[in-house]
């Protein structure tokens, strides 16, 4: 497996990345730096955001959703305008952290106590704010879980019975049933903490291996549908934070990463990894 950066751009805390299957694109951003950043046709587009933006997902009707701090917003990728789609979390001092699309185009959305300075700066946590909010197409919000750290992946079974959730501050990933009215079971632990670092943003694979980013252990690591380890892929970074696949077959990983006190040349980088299994596809937001 050979590693390579996508562009130079380099990230203060690159997150949340996304594949767009029918444009070929890669999404994502840099949280602190307050970027939304798109790769297509080999040409990387940048736009600034007034507030620290965690994801940036492509909708079908041709914007996109950015989660700032204050809210949900459409962007308007030609004028750069933003529209205030919704406020999910009204807990004031939180930021939205972890966001990804189900199978049906909803906004699943984890938030956390705000713990980035206005220059970028780290800043402490000291309470358990944090939720899980779902936002449909027509901007309802349901509120889903509430009390949590840092939420970081989400990854659900093919049938939408399961959805795999993590609380870095717990260093655990948790498993839960989906219940018939939209809401979830009491968690399961699937794969509790782990020497290589803590659990952030996943991706999962067509055998139902989910490929997880470990903060401060300079690795991936490949789990078993039954939460075992199946392999440990080192990485050229020390903070990797997500991944996706993608590529015209889905079988190249992206890997978001944050800048670390190590320093090392590619903290920050998109890194690009041809693997030998393909993905799920990323879902674009419905409305």
């Amino acid at each position: 497996m050979s590693l390579s950066a996508v562009t130079a751009h380099r990230a203060q805390l690159g997150e949340g990345p996304f594949w767009d299957g029918p444009t070929q694109a890669l999404y994502w951003v840099d949280i602190a730096g307050k970027q939304a950043l798109r790769l297509m046709d080999g040409q990387l587009r940048m736009w600034r955001m007034p507030e620290h933006v965690s994801a940036f997902i492509p909708c079908e009707r041709g914007d996109a959703l950015v989660t700032l701090s204050s809210g949900i917003y459409r962007l308007d990728l030609a004028t750069e305008a933003l529209t205030l789609l919704c406020q999910a979390d009204p807990h004031p001092g939180n930021r939205g952290n972890e966001a990804r699309c189900d199978a049906q185009g909803r906004l699943w959305l984890g938030t956390m106590q705000n713990n980035i300075g206005e220059q970028g700066e780290d800043l402490p946590i000291t309470r358990r704010s944090g939720g899980l909010f779902r936002v449909d197409a027509d901007a309802t919000v349901t509120p889903l879980l509430q009390g949590l750290g840092i939420p970081n992946t989400l990854l659900w079974s093919d049938d939408g019975s399961q959805v795999h959730f993590g609380d870095s501050l717990d260093g655990t990933l948790y498993q839960h049933g989906i219940q018939a009215d939209g809401g979830l079971a009491s968690p399961t632990v699937w794969f509790g903490p782990h020497p290589r670092g803590g659990p952030d943003g996943s991706a999962m694979d067509a055998d139902g291996y989910i490929w997880n980013a470990r903060w401060d252990g300079g690795c991936l690591l490949r789990l078993t549908p039954t939460g075992e380890v199946d392999r440990v892929i080192e990485l050229p970074v020390s903070r990797p934070t997500s991944c996706v696949f993608g590529g015209p077959e889905l079988t190249t990983l992206f890997i978001t990463s944050a800048a670390s006190p190590l320093d090392h040349p590619l903290d920050g980088a998109v890194l690009a990894i041809d693997v030998d299994v393909p993905g799920k596809p990323c879902h674009r937001f419905a409305g």
